[in-house]
C-alpha cells in the first residue's frame, strides 16, 4: 500500500491496494462496528443489482479498520462537470435518474432514516425549543420504505467503463425517499465548490444545477417541490452535527428560514 492516498474524507482514506482493488481505511476514532455496518450494508445494496463496489474483504491495517473494494477506475461526476460545465444539465439529469433507480429498491432491516434524523435531532447544540419544533414537523412526514443512500451527491458517483457506479454507503437508510432528496437538495444549495471550479463560475452553475436536478427526480417520481421542502428543516438540522466550517453560516440562515416558516403555519 502506497503512502500517499488516493482520496482523503473525514472518516477515511481510500488507498491503492492490489490489483484491481482499492482499502477504504477509516480514521483511528471510528467504531469498528461503523466499518462491519458500511460493509454489510454495501453488500445489501449490491445485492439488489445496485450500481456498486463489490466488497472483497474486512481487515485491520496499522491499528486501522478497513474495507477492501473493487476498484471503479473514472472521474467523479462532480469532477466531469466541473472539468466541462457545459455537461452541467446532462450531469444533473444523471444524478437525478440514479437517485431514482436508488429509490425503487426496498431492503429488509436497514436502519430507519426516520430513527436517524430523530436521534440527530436530539443530540444537536440548538435550543430545546427549537428541538421539539424540529422533532414535531419530523414526526408529521410519511413513512417509507424505500433505500436511501444517505449521502448522494456529484462526487459520490464514479463514472467508470461499465457506467456510472454510487460509492459511500456509510450512511444507508431505509426510509421516506424525500428525506434522501432533501439531503441531497441541501448539498447541492450549500456545497462548497470544488477544486478548480473558481466561487464566481460556481455560484452560477450551482442553481441551474440543483434545479435540473430536482425537476428530473420530481418528473421520474411523479413528486412536487413542496413534498421535497417538507424534510428540509430536520435534514438541515441534522447537517450542523458534522460541523464543516464552511456551511456553518449558510446552515444558520437557513434553519432561521425554515423555523419561521414553520411558525407561520
Amino acid at each position: 500500500m502506497a503512502d500517499n492516498p488516493l482520496g482523503i474524507g473525514r472518516t477515511a482514506e481510500i488507498f491503492d491496494w492490489q490489483a484491481g482493488q482499492v482499502l477504504k481505511l477509516y480514521r483511528e476514532w471510528c467504531r469498528p462496528e461503523w466499518v462491519e455496518q458500511e460493509a454489510r450494508l454495501t453488500r445489501a445494496v449490491h445485492a439488489v443489482g445496485l450500481p456498486v463496489p463489490a466488497v472483497l474483504d474486512v481487515i485491520e491495517k496499522d491499528g486501522r479498520r478497513g474495507i477492501v473494494f473493487e476498484r471503479i477506475t473514472g472521474p467523479s461526476l462532480l469532477a466531469d462537470f466541473s472539468a466541462h460545465p457545459w455537461h452541467l444539465i446532462r450531469a444533473a439529469h444523471l444524478l437525478a435518474d440514479l437517485h431514482a433507480a436508488v429509490h425503487a429498491h426496498v431492503i429488509s432491516d436497514l436502519p430507519s432514516v426516520r430513527d436517524s434524523l430523530t436521534y440527530r435531532v436530539e443530540h444537536t447544540t440548538l435550543a430545546e425549543a427549537t428541538k421539539s419544533a424540529v422533532l414535531t414537523a419530523l414526526a408529521q412526514l410519511p413513512d417509507g420504505q424505500a433505500v436511501c443512500h444517505g449521502d448522494f451527491h456529484p462526487d459520490n458517483v464514479l463514472l467508470s467503463p461499465r457506467g456510472p457506479v454510487i460509492i459511500d454507503w456509510m450512511t444507508v437508510n431505509g426510509g421516506h425517499p424525500l428525506a434522501d432528496v432533501a439531503r441531497t437538495s441541501l448539498i447541492l444549495r450549500i456545497g462548497n465548490p470544488p477544486p478548480g471550479l473558481g466561487r464566481r463560475l460556481f455560484e452560477l452553475v450551482r442553481n441551474l444545477f440543483h434545479a435540473q436536478y430536482l425537476k428530473r427526480y420530481m418528473q421520474l417520481r411523479h413528486v412536487t417541490r413542496d413534498k421535497i421542502d417538507a424534510w428540509l428543516l430536520p435534514v438541515t438540522v441534522t447537517r450542523t452535527l458534522e460541523d464543516i466550517p464552511n456551511e456553518r453560516q449558510a446552515l444558520a440562515a437557513l434553519i432561521e428560514s425554515l423555523m419561521a416558516r414553520v411558525q407561520s403555519n
